[in-house]
């Protein structure tokens, strides 16, 4: 890649490791401020409460991402961007200034759902705009590699998030930290946010959309214009469904399930998760250049095999290693496998529509799926343990999985599209095999 790609893919790549170090604290940190909101009681059923906001958060994605997608198909992606970021940052300083149960009663409760909605908004089109925006900014050949800095960003992001955790409880007391510790990183995401916005204001457009003429596309970015995509639609949903929810078990849930389940220490548990994130987020572009030389299927496959098969033994395994190197070994060969999934899903989403619908087609049901399957992810599993079930979850994950995985063997293969050529072929040149077609009079 040239040298003015780069330049994209590191500040597209800047903006999304803050909006996901602001996405994530909220869940890196509940363990903390869980009973600040909720009335003295039962630990799990508040991190249950504290969890459930996590989740409502992700309802509000599919919002942001027919908002913000249809901003970036409309507008530009570089307009979507800078929205996102903005309602990232505001959200992050309502956390911070949230009032506990002690002060206001529910009130509280009320400012941390007003900012998980603003946050689930804000990432709904994060998500979209970033992944079009790499892989429309990157050479044909390295589109895998570039759009994987997607989640070396949002890695880094949480790295960021469990680093400044591990600092925090090596330097305060477990009180001061359930008292105002918390607040900290909330602070950070604020500022960082705000630095991001600066940056992003002088961002470049991608050539795709600047010369696709998709600007003068009244239909552009609109429900409409995605009905005539709608298999691609559900394709996208299909894609997500297994990856989201391996994703999620494998890095917000695991701190939580080594302190909680596995009866680890939490600044060992939050160490765990930090060096297996670590060497997770730089085999990310590996697996992206892997991806452009044999094709996105093949790496599909592994992870779906993978997850499908392994995710019992290993989750099972996690809750009875006890110390730090049995707990790394096992977290880094389930985050080896989800790597399949997530160093490339987002080309391959994005190579599945036309520019003037990319933004939204990518968007919306990504979010629809994560707020289904992602978002819930943590809820369902905390559910199963207060139920005595826990087992339960593992066969959940694996069972997904398993879902997309007839989808990978089903679909066609997607490195070789044009993404210049895509902005004026039918649906039907690009539809998968086996989700039937759609006629070119639909665009």
């Amino acid at each position: 890649m040239g040298r003015e790609q780069w330049k994209k893919v590191w500040v597209g790549s800047a903006g999304n490791m803050v909006e996901w170090f602001d996405w994530f604290v909220y869940a890196t940190f509940a363990v903390y401020f869980a009973d600040a909101f909720f009335p003295k009681g039962n630990e799990t059923a508040n991190l249950m409460n504290t969890m459930g906001i996590f989740a409502v958060g992700f309802f509000m994605r599919p919002v942001g991402g027919w908002l913000l997608g249809r901003i970036g198909d409309r507008r530009g992606r570089k307009a979507a961007l800078t929205l996102t970021v903005s309602l990232m940052s505001a959200s992050a300083i309502l956390i911070a200034v949230a009032p506990t149960y002690a002060v206001a009663g529910y009130g509280g409760v009320a400012v941390l759902l007003v900012a998980r909605l603003l946050q689930g908004l804000s990432v709904g089109g994060e998500y979209a705009a970033s992944a079009t925006y790499l892989t429309e900014a990157s050479a044909p050949g390295r589109r895998g590699f570039a759009s994987s800095f997607q989640y070396v960003s949002m890695t880094a992001g949480q790295l960021v998030g469990l680093g400044l955790q591990i600092v925090l409880q090596r330097t305060l007391s477990e009180d001061a930290l359930h008292s105002w510790g918390w607040r900290v990183p909330f602070i950070v995401g604020a500022v960082g946010a705000a630095v991001v916005f600066y940056l992003r204001r002088s961002l470049l457009e991608t050539e795709v959309y600047a010369e696709s003429g998709a600007a003068a596309d009244e239909n552009r970015g609109t429900l409409r214009a995605l009905w005539a995509h709608r298999r691609e639609a559900v394709l996208v949903m299909a894609l997500t469904m297994g990856g989201t929810v391996a994703y999620y078990t494998y890095t917000t849930y695991l701190t939580k399930f080594l302190s909680s389940s596995a009866g680890m220490a939490k600044p060992t548990a939050s160490l765990v998760s930090f060096c297996a994130l670590f060497v997770f987020m730089c085999v990310q572009p590996l697996a992206g250049l892997l991806s452009d030389r044999i094709g996105r299927r093949p790496m599909l496959i592994t992870f779906a095999v993978g997850s499908t098969f392994l995710t019992v033994p290993i989750m099972t395994m996690l809750k009875h290693a006890g110390t730090f190197w049995p707990a790394f070994g096992l977290a880094l060969l389930a985050l080896l496998i989800v790597t399949g999934y997530t160093s490339i899903n987002a080309c391959v989403k994005a190579e599945l529509f036309p520019t003037g619908i990319r933004a939204l087609g990518v968007a919306l049901p990504y979010a629809v799926a994560n707020a289904l399957f992602g978002g819930t992810a943590e809820y369902v599993a905390l559910w199963f343990k207060k139920a005595g079930a826990e087992s339960g979850f593992y066969w959940y994950v694996a069972g997904c999985a398993a879902v997309s995985l007839v989808v990978y063997l089903t679909m066609r293969e997607t490195r070789d599209i044009d993404l210049n050529r895509a902005a004026v072929l039918g649906a039907a040149d690009r539809a998968p095999e086996g989700l039937g077609k759609t006629s070119p009079s639909a665009l």
